[in-house]
């Protein structure tokens, strides 16, 4: 069940600048959500402007591959909180809006995973962590519909269903493995601090979920997937109009360990 994950006898390099992009967003993630948690409008803006220049101060240092995955995870991430949250109210946030900072935040996000899944860590543990991240989901899921939580939390185990596919099954399961820490930290944080809230009710399965519910991963590792599996087509219509791609040995490397094909 684990061939495709990376040998656990191999020597992976520690890169310095992979474990930076996950600090910096982890410490962004927690910053931008307290600080919104009683902020006006327009203080939403603002983090929304830095967000932007913080993806794109990250960017520079990426390869033309990892740039446009995370296009496009951020395309697809936008287009799906207009989607799920506004118009499905399947969550909600403090102005019933998308707060400006959500896009480049799902950009941020997803280049942690990335950065995080190639990372010598990941990669020389990733049986262990795999490990933790289902025994510690697995619980929540099961605490969800144990009857202790008065309103219970029943989509919860389906997400994590959903979630264990993508894991092993997946062609990339270390990038998977790390969205669940970097997502999981925003929604614990967001949630807890009023950020935004998840219906009590989904309203699409109709079934009660917590806020957030205990699968909640499964959701951005669809949008992993979208960007992984989206950027091949369109790094082909650059080869197509013979517009030049460039990476260096190391990042593209890197990148195919990460993605595990």
């Amino acid at each position: 069940m684990l061939r495709h994950f990376p040998n656990p006898d191999g020597l992976y390099p520690h890169h310095k600048r992979d474990y930076f992009i996950a600090s910096f967003t982890f410490f962004c993630v927690a910053f931008c959500l307290l600080s919104d948690a009683n902020a006006a409008i327009e203080k939403q803006n603002a983090l929304g402007v830095c967000g932007w220049v913080f993806l794109i101060g990250l960017l520079l240092g990426e390869t033309l591959e990892v740039r446009v995955q995370v296009s496009i995870a951020i395309i697809f991430a936008t287009l799906g909180e207009h989607f799920a949250s506004p118009y499905m109210e399947g969550y909600i946030y403090r102005f019933h809006n998308v707060p400006a900072y959500v896009p480049p935040g799902h950009g941020m996000v997803y280049l942690t995973a990335v950065a995080l899944a190639r990372s010598g860590l990941f990669q020389t543990y990733a049986r262990e962590i795999t490990l933790f991240v289902v025994a510690i989901c697995g619980l929540w899921s099961l605490w969800g519909i144990s009857g202790i939580p008065e309103k219970g939390d029943a989509v919860g185990p389906l997400l994590f269903c959903v979630f264990l596919i993508y894991l092993f099954k997946g062609r990339s399961p270390l990038v998977y493995l790390a969205a669940f820490f970097i997502t999981t930290w925003l929604e614990l944080i967001g949630t807890a601090v009023g950020t935004w809230k998840w219906a009590e009710i989904d309203p699409v399965l109709k079934l009660p979920q917590g806020n957030p519910p205990s699968g909640v991963a499964a959701w951005y590792c669809l949008v992993d997937a979208v960007a992984l599996g989206g950027a091949k087509p369109v790094l082909q219509i650059f080869n197509n109009l013979q517009i030049p791609v460039k990476s260096s040995n190391r990042r593209k490397n890197s990148l195919q360990t990460a993605e595990s094909e």
